[in-house]
């Protein structure tokens, strides 16, 4: 180096950065470095996610919500988002409840989750035949006739039992009551189509 002449200087090269890094090869964690917090992306993934399953909650009947003991806050955003119809309006409140669920512990609900979707398709078709006949008789008096031919002779006993479930159950919807006969009546129907012998 001349005499007089200072080596040229690199600002850039000077710059250090304050990001905590992850461990050295030879083992040693950097200063300000957490293993334990997550990193943004794995963050991004646990929101997507938790937003995924609120999604999944929106399709659920509003019988089945009751069942998971979800936070009050979170039931009635449930249950608006069911009510919205705008591709967009939907959206936001998706994302609503996504930042609701931040605030309980998932798993339950996956659990939960995970049980009802194993039911298997001839156990959901079996439902459905049943939820059938239950409104199909609370809307038609002459359901009940046919609801005999299709699961065979009725005995009077049952048919006097249908009868009776099908007008309280009415009178019960009419006057705002909790479904008691309602939830009887479906009982009375399973046990009927579900019966040895019952075609299917």
């Amino acid at each position: 180096m001349f005499p007089g002449v200072h080596p040229p200087t690199y600002p850039h090269r000077m710059k250090t950065s304050h990001r905590p890094k992850a461990p050295n090869a030879d083992g040693e964690d950097p200063p300000g470095y957490d293993p334990s917090r997550p990193s943004k992306s794995q963050r991004k993934r646990d929101m997507t996610a938790l937003q995924e399953l609120g999604a999944e909650l929106v399709e659920l009947s509003r019988e089945r919500l009751a069942q998971l003991a979800l936070p009050e806050a979170l039931f009635d955003a449930v249950l608006e988002a069911q009510r919205i119809r705008s591709h967009e309006g939907r959206r936001r409140q998706l994302q609503y409840i996504g930042k609701l669920m931040r605030n309980v512990e998932p798993e339950p609900i996956q659990a939960q989750l995970a049980l009802w979707r194993g039911t298997s398709r001839a156990a959901a078709n079996a439902l459905h035949r049943i939820e059938h006949w239950r409104d199909k008789l609370l809307e038609d008096d002459a359901a009940l006739t046919a609801l005999g031919r299709e699961a065979g002779a009725l005995d009077q006993e049952r048919f006097d039992a249908l009868r009776a479930s099908i007008r309280r159950a009415r009178e019960e919807r009419a006057s705002d009551r909790p479904p008691r006969h309602y939830r009887q009546l479906f009982q009375l129907l399973r046990d009927i189509l579900e019966a040895p012998g019952s075609p299917a």
